[in-house]
């Protein structure tokens, strides 16, 4: 499948996939490899503090010459030192997340980066926009992980990305097989932003107890919750349900707090908690069915794609 566009051109890919930067799973083995098999491999950052975040860069460079780039959620304290490492490091490709890009987004252009900022909604998008961002992410909430206090639909948020804005617009969010890539170019993407299915990849850097839950969990076993401080999608385990009963009883943000406490994705996702841990995992679980290599993952997504664009052809055809 060849297709060329603003984003395999603004990236300088092959194809318009790109593998979400995300917390304790995507390190430098992972990104080097999705780029290797000609997408958009990234670093995620969240989870790093700048001397990590450096080593990371330096042997996803050693093991790859492609474009890769890193993801930064600003609302960390640290995130201007992640980003002036980035800067000392070279990487032309950043991609933003949980907070404001106009912050950072003079030097980052000053460096001559390209950025592309994730965001829930149009107001969010329009904002990225007018600051000078290249690009958005625009993330539904079937996506794992954070989510937009706004619950809206990948379905319905990148046609209305599309209609008025005039950057390009990855999708994200319940993606995860050709058929949804299919789905998100005929709403209008000009890309797609793929998480959960590269987590349950060889080269992720997630625990093994992490991965086979991924395998062995359904759409159903997803769950949204903690609306009250930033919704966050989950696959039910018994802390997340413990979670979920107090945020029904009535429990306020600080209570909440209180019970979440710290470093709860870190123990479900890198440590193999499955059970008093955070298990971050998206809206699209059915189609998980084993643990690939990334390029593995990559050709079977291209395969679907070109087989459901067929369907799509010989549906329509006069």
């Amino acid at each position: 499948m060849i297709i060329q566009n603003d984003i395999t051109k603004l990236f300088g890919v092959r194809y318009p996939i790109v593998q979400a930067g995300m917390v304790w799973v995507s390190g430098w083995k992972l990104a080097s490899a999705v780029s290797e098999a000609g997408c958009l491999g990234l670093i995620g950052a969240g989870s790093m503090k700048p001397e990590l975040l450096s080593e990371h860069i330096d042997k996803c460079k050693q093991a790859t010459e492609k474009p890769f780039g890193v993801n930064i959620p600003l609302l960390r304290e640290d995130a201007g030192d992640l980003i002036d490492t980035v800067i000392e490091k070279g990487i032309k490709i950043v991609f933003t997340s949980a907070g404001n890009p106009g912050k950072f987004i003079d030097k980052l252009k000053r460096n001559n980066i390209t950025v592309v900022h994730v965001v829930p909604s149009l107001k969010y998008a329009q904002k990225a926009e007018s600051v000078g961002c290249d690009a958005v992410v625009g993330e539904g909430i079937e996506a794992g992980g954070h989510n937009g206090k706004d619950e809206i639909t990948t379905f319905c948020l990148i046609p209305q990305l599309k209609d008025f804005l005039r950057i390009p617009v990855i999708a994200a969010g319940g993606i995860s097989d050709g058929r949804s890539i299919a789905a998100a170019f005929a709403l209008g993407a000009d890309g797609v932003q793929i998480g959960t299915r590269f987590a349950a990849t060889e080269e992720s850097s997630a625990h093994i107890n992490y991965k086979m839950k991924l395998l062995e969990s359904g759409n159903e076993d997803s769950i949204l919750i903690l609306r009250k401080i930033a919704p966050v999608r989950v696959i039910k385990n018994r802390f997340a349900m413990e979670l979920k009963e107090l945020e029904d009883s009535g429990a306020d943000k600080n209570g909440l707090l209180d019970k979440l406490g710290h470093k709860k994705e870190r123990l479900g996702i890198f440590e193999g908690d499955i059970e008093n841990g955070l298990i971050e995992a998206g809206q699209s679980l059915n189609s998980i069915k084993e643990i690939l290599p990334a390029c593995g993952v990559i050709e079977n997504l291209l395969n679907e794609t070109m087989n459901a664009i067929k369907n799509l052809k010989e549906l329509c055809h006069e």
